[in-house]
């Protein structure tokens, strides 16, 4: 482990961390508010910070970067920036201890979209916008986009691309990994510019629409409202936030293809056509489920119902209705939506589409197996057989996400969190989704967790954006050793 070069790394992405402040400020300026000293503050410090922290690098070059560096940097990097992300709301009136800042900058770093704050509107508009724009860097990872623009990573940046991408089979689309991260954010920022123009054409202000642009599509949820979308009540910035949120769940590999003029790349894609499907079945059976008990006309409960389940299963976490008050059936939907997640490649958390996908197919082999015990089968993707060691991964990332939930509900129940409250706050930080259920429900929010359970949730939300085995293995002795 060449820790001189791993500061450097994580010294560089400190200060464009505290060069990105510089946005957020702007809008302090503009509207005069209480933001301004604060983030000159946390920039300051963060701009000093990161200096001294290249400089303990400083002249330290490597064409090649191992995949224990390559975790370790991007485990200790999110740390950081989850740190340094933390001190403008520190610094401010609105947060009262460090464990609620930092919780925020987790939540919005990892698109959580789980929040502290009890009263969102009285938030100086520097803040919120800072709030939001941290959803949107974590979104694609900050890590990809340092891949991005500094060259001097070369090809060993493929490590930090695996490390902060961790799906079961990493779409390359070019040659090298630097030219994969430019393409990805061009993509990502021209949907994001879309459907900011879409918001704004539905009456949302320029501020706003840039605030809900910047956390639908890294699938986070943070909201400039305090009942979130429901503060609208447009049928109209519904339906864009709903299609977004879709978009953002896709692998973003297929909108690339899609723009190169490849218009069956996402019916082509198996774990596409499964999330999708998957998508339009929950929607209609949960629609159904609410018609009549909850909505009279079938027109609110798919309007409803669609941007619940999408919210939901992108691990976006907005929100147009409190779910607690639907039906069982729904709640129960939603609450296995929370494991489902979206699509890999995509911003969305959960345990993703393609492994579920996976899973299921892996248990119709072993079925199938009983049947015909001599039969030589495979599980395929795409038509290609997917390689054993790759599925030995699924499975246990899938046992690992399980058993982590269930230890995690325990633990937090055992800090005097009520039974529903700990399942529904696991599975919500873990999914990276926000709302949960019980305490944490859509018209709540996580103020009221003690002490140490905020720290436990922040572990959790780290595990779940980094899809658990890059936080994990740092636990592992073995990963230290020589």
């Amino acid at each position: 482990m060449r820790w001189r070069f791993i500061l450097k790394i994580v010294g560089i992405l400190t200060l464009f961390l505290g060069l990105s402040m510089a946005f957020s400020l702007a809008w302090g300026f503009y509207y005069g508010d209480a933001s301004v000293m604060p983030l000159i503050k946390a920039m300051a410090l963060t701009l000093v910070a990161g200096t001294c922290t290249w400089a303990g690098g400083r002249g330290v070059r490597a064409d090649v970067i191992s995949a224990r560096e390559g975790m370790a940097i991007v485990a200790i990097g999110w740390t950081c920036i989850g740190v340094f992300g933390a001190f403008p709301f520190y610094f401010s009136a609105d947060f009262t201890t460090f464990v609620d800042a930092f919780f925020e900058s987790v939540s919005g770093f990892t698109t959580t979209g789980a929040s502290v704050l009890t009263s969102i509107e009285s938030v100086p508009r520097g803040l919120l916008f800072w709030r939001s724009f941290i959803q949107w860097l974590g979104g694609m990872g900050i890590i990809v986009l340092s891949v991005a623009i500094l060259p001097f990573l070369g090809v060993g940046g493929m490590q930090l691309y695996k490390a902060e991408v961790p799906s079961p089979v990493p779409d390359k689309l070019k040659p090298r990994i630097r030219d994969t991260a430019m393409i990805m954010w061009k993509v990502y920022a021209l949907i994001s510019l879309i459907q900011a123009i879409l918001l704004m054409a539905g009456g949302m202000s320029l501020f706003d629409a840039l605030c809900h642009t910047f956390t639908t599509m890294p699938t986070g949820g943070f909201s400039t409202k305090n009942t979130s979308v429901a503060y609208y009540d447009s049928a109209y910035i519904d339906t864009v936030i709903t299609v977004f949120m879709i978009l953002a769940g896709i692998n973003f590999s297929l909108h690339y293809q899609f723009l190169r003029g490849r218009t069956l790349a996402f019916w082509k894609d198996s774990e596409c056509r499964f999330f999708l499907g998957a998508v339009v079945v929950l929607t209609l059976v949960v629609s159904f489920d609410v018609y009549g008990s909850v909505y009279n006309s079938v027109g609110k409960a798919i309007r409803y119902g669609a941007f619940q389940v999408v919210s939901i299963v992108t691990t976006t976490g907005f929100a147009t209705a409190d779910y607690e008050l639907w039906p069982a059936m729904s709640q129960l939907i939603l609450l296995l939506c929370m494991f489902l997640g979206a699509s890999a490649g995509s911003t969305g958390g959960g345990m993703k589409c393609l492994r579920i996908l996976l899973c299921f197919k892996y248990c119709y082999k072993e079925l199938f197996a009983l049947i015909h015990p001599h039969a030589v089968t495979h599980v395929k993707i795409g038509g290609k057989a997917v390689p054993e060691d790759v599925m030995r991964s699924v499975l246990g990332f899938l046992a690992l996400y399980m058993g982590l939930f269930c230890l995690c509900s325990v633990l937090l129940a055992g800090l005097g969190v009520d039974f529903v409250t700990a399942l529904g706050a696991v599975a919500a930080t873990l999914g990276n989704i926000g709302p949960g259920f019980g305490m944490v429900g859509p018209v709540e929010n996580y103020a009221h967790i003690p002490f140490m359970g905020k720290w436990l949730l922040i572990w959790c939300m780290l595990l779940g954006r980094l899809e658990i085995y890059t936080v994990i293995i740092l636990l592992v002795p073995e990963f230290w050793r020589k």
